[in-house]
């Protein structure tokens, strides 16, 4: 389910768009949300649905440990040396946001040694509604949020609720279980962002990552003609 805003805006550029070789860089596509929210799971089914077309690479955010890209190597989504980890030592926000330097060596690191890449993904650490991606890191930034948080998080708001390119409203089959209003949330998010796209999802139901995966598409599709 999903409220049907454009999917094919123009990214917005952020930091050059081009390598040092004057190529085209890959898009960089960045995930936050709270903590559970769903977003390391969100970003294996991406990398399960396009690895066959498009060439991907992933980035994940810790404080202390790499814990979630060692969920992505046990899981296989991707080669291992297109997966690597940044571990903040602080607030996960800041390394996104303000101090973005670990996370641009990590991603410049990946498309030198694995390069030429379609789209990279850089997972933030589990973080607060506020969380939101330095445009100097990510061309466009995707906030994950879950129904197992309460269905007024949409009203809430938070820059990272009415900000980000895409907003998912993950676990959706959890609804009836957590006393979750689906339609009162697509209401609520549809009003706190406007024209912003929001996909209502559940990677166990038959779309799974499916709409936001061709969200990804649409925005690497209008990545490259912007070349």
């Amino acid at each position: 389910m999903h409220l049907d805003h454009s999917h094919d805006a123009p990214p917005a550029l952020g930091a050059d768009a081009h390598l040092p070789d004057g190529r085209r860089r890959a898009l960089r596509l960045g995930l936050g949300g709270p903590v559970g929210s769903g977003k390391t799971a969100t970003v294996a089914a991406l990398c399960r649905t396009l690895r066959a077309e498009l060439s991907l690479a992933v980035v994940t955010n810790d404080i202390y440990t790499r814990e979630d890209a060692e969920f992505l190597l046990k899981e296989g989504v991707l080669p291992p040396e297109r997966i690597t980890a940044v571990e903040t030592g602080a607030c996960p926000h800041t390394a996104i946001r303000d101090d973005i330097s670990a996370n641009l060596e990590a991603v410049e690191e990946l498309e030198a040694a694995t390069g030429p890449l379609d789209v990279i993904l850089v997972e933030s650490g589990g973080d607060n509604l506020t969380a939101t991606f330095s445009r100097g890191l990510v061309d466009a930034q995707i906030f994950v949020i879950d129904v197992a948080g309460g269905d007024d998080i949409p009203r809430k708001g938070g820059p990272g609720v009415t900000t980000a390119d895409l907003l998912i409203v993950n676990k959706t089959d959890l609804a009836p279980y957590v006393g979750s209003d689906l339609d009162r949330m697509a209401r609520d998010a549809a009003q706190a962002r406007g024209e912003l796209p929001v996909l209502l999802q559940s990677l166990r139901g038959p779309e799974g990552v499916g709409p936001v995966a061709e969200w990804v598409r649409a925005r690497h599709r209008a990545w490259r003609a912007r070349g």
